[in-house]
C-alpha cells in the first residue's frame, strides 16, 4: 500500500506516503486513497489530528510525471487532484504534516492547508510549475502573495527556486524546525498536545481561522486547475515533460 494509515494513542492517525522508492511521488492510486482516508477520518469521533508524513528519504517529490500523463487526457482521473485539494480545504479536524527531504510542487504546496508543519532541516522546497510548463496550483497563487507579498511569491512559484527549512520558517511555510531524528518524535508530542486541547473549541477556532476566505480559495483552486490542465497539452509543457522523463 502506498499510503499506510497508523493509528497511534490518544485520537492521532498518521497517513504516511509510503512509496520511498520514487520518493513519495503521488499516483492517480493514492490521491484516491488519501481522499477516502481523509473523509474518514472526519467522520471518526475518535480521530482529533491528522499526521501527514513520509516515508524514506523524502517527503513528498510531486506527481509521479508518467502516471500524471498517463491520466492526463482523462477529466476524471484529474479531478481527483483537485478533490483532493478541496478536501483539504475543508478538513475540519486539526491537519499536520512532518517533512524531510525532498518536499516538490503539490509535495509543498499541500502544506499551505496545514495547520502545524514540522520540518527536519534537511527539507528542501520546490515548486517547479512554470519551469515544466505549467502554472502554480493547489490555491498557492493566492496563499503564497497574502503570507509574503507579491515579489517574493514570484521568486518561489514563476521562477521555481528552491528553499530550505530555515527559509520555510520564515516563509510562514513551517513552524518548527528540529533534526531528522527527532522528527516523527516531535510530531507525535505536538499532535497529542492538539489532541487534548477541547476538541470542539478547537474545531469552532480552525473554522474561524479559515471562513473568511475559503470560498475564495475554492473558487482559486478550480481556477488554477482549469489553467493547469489547458497548459497540459502546450508546446512548452510538452517539451518540458520530454526533457524530465529522458533525464530519468
Amino acid at each position: 500500500m502506498c499510503v499506510e494509515r497508523i493509528e497511534h494513542r490518544r485520537g492521532v492517525v498518521e497517513l504516511r506516503l509510503s512509496r520511498p522508492d520514487k520518493k513519495n511521488a503521488l499516483t492517480q492510486r493514492m490521491y484516491h486513497t488519501l481522499v477516502e482516508q481523509l473523509e474518514l477520518a472526519r467522520s471518526e469521533p475518535d480521530v482529533r489530528v491528522v499526521l501527514l508524513t513520509g516515508s524514506g528519504e523524502a517527503f513528498c517529490s510531486g506527481n509521479d510525471i508518467a502516471d500524471f500523463l498517463n491520466g492526463a487526457q482523462d477529466p476524471s482521473q484529474m479531478g481527483i487532484i483537485v478533490r483532493f485539494l478541496h478536501t483539504l480545504v475543508d478538513f475540519p479536524k486539526p491537519l499536520l504534516a512532518a517533512v524531510h527531504g525532498d518536499a516538490v510542487g503539490i509535495g509543498t504546496t499541500m502544506l499551505l492547508h496545514c495547520d502545524r508543519v514540522i520540518a527536519a532541516d534537511n527539507l528542501k522546497c520546490q515548486m517547479p510549475f512554470v519551469r515544466l510548463g505549467l502554472v502554480p496550483e493547489g490555491g498557492s497563487s493566492l496563499l503564497l502573495p497574502q503570507a509574503l507579498g507579491q515579489r517574493q511569491a514570484f521568486e518561489l512559484l514563476i521562477e521555481g527556486k528552491p528553499f530550505d527549512a530555515e527559509q520555510a520558517k520564515n516563509c510562514g511555510l513551517v513552524n518548527q524546525i528540529v533534526s531528522r531524528s527527532e522528527l516523527e518524535a516531535t510530531a507525535l508530542e505536538s499532535a497529542w498536545g492538539i489532541a487534548a486541547l477541547p476538541e470542539e473549541a478547537v474545531q469552532l477556532g480552525k473554522e474561524l481561522l479559515k471562513a473568511g476566505q475559503r470560498e475564495q480559495l475554492h473558487t482559486v483552486i478550480d481556477r488554477e486547475a482549469r489553467l493547469f490542465a489547458s497548459r497540459l497539452s502546450s508546446r512548452e509543457a510538452q517539451q518540458a515533460f520530454t526533457s524530465f522523463l529522458q533525464a530519468g
